[in-house]
């Protein structure tokens, strides 16, 4: 049996870090969307469980013994009882290390895939997740959802209205460990939302008065992002901009997939990575 699926990017529309656990993990809450870009997963079948990485970011990939997907795979298989088997092929079009949860979406695509042609659902799917990494869970489910704790504490998000985003990578990996070492100050209250917005203007402005509480200190680590915001903002229509989680990608907010995709044709720039066009549905 054969098949794949798409592993869409995760964006970060805000993001509060709210505390912190005894054991380092930093406590956060977010409000996670997915953009109409995608990496794909594909499963052939094999004797052995192998990886492929091709696409646009796979060389960046290519050298890493252990990648994500691999690692999905055999916790998968430990916890259903099966032999972990298969030709996995990542086709690599986000780009790395860039706070828009490629690795992350990568797992939680691999685990969607795997659960239908090994044929099994373990119960402990969302801890594997959750041990994956805090944005495997919203990943999981591929779809809008607000985040809590490290990732774990998933609830519904408002209700969205039709929109556009812009997304902009300046070409600059950014490691997440790096920006939270280099995060200072107290933390943030946990976001008041309402239960959904009419139009993209009126979501923008109540976005504005929150934050990604990890902009600054990733500013810090890569300049360019702030180049990059400053770009998005002077667009025509943009109605936000601001960093997706732990950068350096950076996303804009229109209000309709048409402009924001008009937008990313006029930002194109060498080195730098850009995508415009609808939420994923």
């Amino acid at each position: 049996m054969r098949g794949a699926e798409l592993a869409y990017a995760k964006v970060n529309l805000f993001l509060h870090v709210t505390g912190k656990r005894a054991d380092g993990y930093h406590l956060l809450d977010s409000l996670a969307v997915f953009a109409g870009v995608a990496d794909r997963i594909e499963f052939a079948p094999s004797d052995t469980l192998t990886l492929a990485v091709t696409g646009p970011f796979g060389p960046e990939l290519a050298a890493e013994p252990d990648n994500l997907v691999l690692r999905a795979a055999r916790m998968l298989a430990a916890a259903s009882g099966v032999s972990p088997a298969g030709a996995l092929t990542l086709d690599k079009r986000i780009p790395v290390a860039s706070g828009i949860g490629g690795g992350s979406a990568d797992a939680a695509a691999t685990l969607r895939l795997l659960c239908r042609v090994w044929r099994v659902t373990p119960d402990s799917l969302d801890r594997i997740a959750v041990d994956l990494g805090a944005d495997v869970p919203v990943c999981l489910r591929n779809r809008p959802f607000r985040m809590r704790g490290v990732g774990e504490i998933l609830t519904p998000a408002p209700s969205l209205p039709e929109c556009g985003l812009v997304l902009i990578n300046p070409g600059v990996p950014l490691a997440t460990v790096s920006v939270f070492r280099a995060r200072s100050g107290d933390y943030s209250p946990e976001a008041t939302l309402p239960a959904g917005w009419g139009t993209a203007a009126a979501m923008a402005v109540s976005l504005s008065e929150l934050t990604n509480d990890l902009e600054t200190p990733a500013i810090s680590l890569v300049p360019a992002i702030r180049d990059v915001l400053h770009a998005i903002s002077r667009a025509r229509g943009c109605l936000l901009a601001r960093m997706s989680g732990s950068g350096a990608t950076c996303f804009g907010l229109f209000a309709s997939p048409e402009e924001a995709a008009a937008a990313a044709a006029e930002l194109a720039r060498p080195g730098w990575w850009s995508w415009g066009g609808a939420l994923a549905r």
